[in-house]
């Protein structure tokens, strides 16, 4: 017989603490905000320092997390953060020099509306902060946008995975909808965090500490020569060059025969579903393409459609962010508009179907 599923009913933020203790995560270090305040709490309240040996630390502010961040990651552990929008915009500095020094984690962004402190309902508006950079200099981030509290749970493994594959900090980006709505999850199994000596040997850059007669690691984003400092953009620019052959993630829906479609990622993407269900009521074809790796994005796939459909909408919370990649891909051979909603406010369905007639006279 096969092993029997693990059923939980759980919000999105509190299946991201249930999948990094079963994912055998060394250390999380944050602070709160809302709307993401569960991942801690729920770590808190599960102490898994006394069963799996996970360090939980609550920071004294997101500066030092993420700088505790850095220190765990460079000792080949695998370490996470979590926050909320303006709590990741304090911690660009620490995302930066963990992508220039080439150690991978994985960093949380339930999105609140903005811009400053603005309130704690969901937004999508920290698209540009993470899929663009967000810190200084010419980086990227593995960036991950799950749609229900399941792939809450599964990007954790993912996001992980990405991160020590290609040295390279991987992000969840998802919004408050995401994070605080409950829904069932299968959790995975539990997994044995890696002992210091498998890390040396899975992670040679790692500082552990070594024998004697070999010189330690030193792990830093600091280079003085700025020969040496190309050098090593040029190789960080292969290197996503790389990622974005290998990893593309998404999800298509009644594409097949669409007139038109739908492109949206986390929650807008489930409200999208919900439009493109009552457009196809009323005998307007539309598809849905659901961007699940918003770095790498889907370019190739997007643009396939250019010359099938008469338009595209994309539907974000936020005044126009990942229309610019959509447009893009496509190069002016279709349509593309947009539509969102500001600061909190999630639009319905039946104001997307709305926008898409007005917008293109379907």
């Amino acid at each position: 017989m096969s092993e029997e599923k693990e059923i939980y009913l759980l919000k999105g933020n509190e299946a991201i603490s249930h999948a990094a203790i079963r994912y055998g995560c060394d250390g999380y270090f944050g602070y709160p905000i809302t709307p993401q305040s569960e991942i801690m709490e729920t770590l808190m309240d599960e102490a898994p320092w006394e069963t799996t040996g996970m360090v939980v630390l609550q920071a004294e502010s997101e500066t030092a997390s993420i700088n505790m961040v850095y220190g765990g990651a460079g000792c080949g552990k695998a370490v996470m953060t979590s926050s909320s929008s303006p709590g990741v915009s304090l911690m660009l500095e620490g995302v930066s020099y963990l992508a220039g020094a080439e150690l991978p984690c994985l960093l949380v962004n339930v999105m609140r509306g903005g811009p400053g402190l603005g309130t704690i309902q969901p937004s999508q508006a920290d698209y540009f902060q993470t899929v663009k950079g967000g810190g200084h200099g010419d980086y990227r981030l593995i960036t991950l946008a799950p749609s229900s509290v399941q792939e809450m749970a599964d990007h954790v493994a993912l996001g992980f995975d990405l991160a020590f594959k290609y040295r390279n900090p991987a992000m969840i980006l998802t919004d408050g909808v995401i994070g605080q709505m409950m829904e069932k999850v299968v959790l995975p199994p539990f997994k044995r965090r890696r002992t210091d000596e498998e890390i040396r040997q899975q992670c040679p850059w790692a500082t552990l500490g070594k024998p004697a007669d070999r010189k330690p690691n030193i792990i830093t984003s600091l280079e003085l020569d700025a020969h040496k400092m190309e050098e090593n953009n040029l190789r960080f620019q292969a290197k996503y060059a790389q990622i974005e052959k290998d990893v593309c993630l998404y999800e298509e829906t009644n594409c097949e025969d669409a007139d038109y479609l739908f492109v949206a990622f986390g929650s807008m993407a489930r409200i999208c579903h919900k439009a493109m269900e009552i457009a196809r009521s009323e005998g307007i074809k539309v598809g849905l393409i659901r961007p699940i790796t918003l770095w790498p994005y889907p370019y190739k796939v997007i643009d396939s459609y250019s010359s099938r459909v008469k338009g595209i909408l994309t539907v974000e919370m936020n005044a126009g962010q990942m229309v610019e990649d959509v447009r893009l891909a496509v190069n002016g051979k279709v349509k593309v508009e947009h539509y969102g909603r500001l600061g909190g406010i999630v639009p319905t369905p039946n104001e997307i179907v709305t926008a898409l007639k007005a917008k293109f006279g379907a």
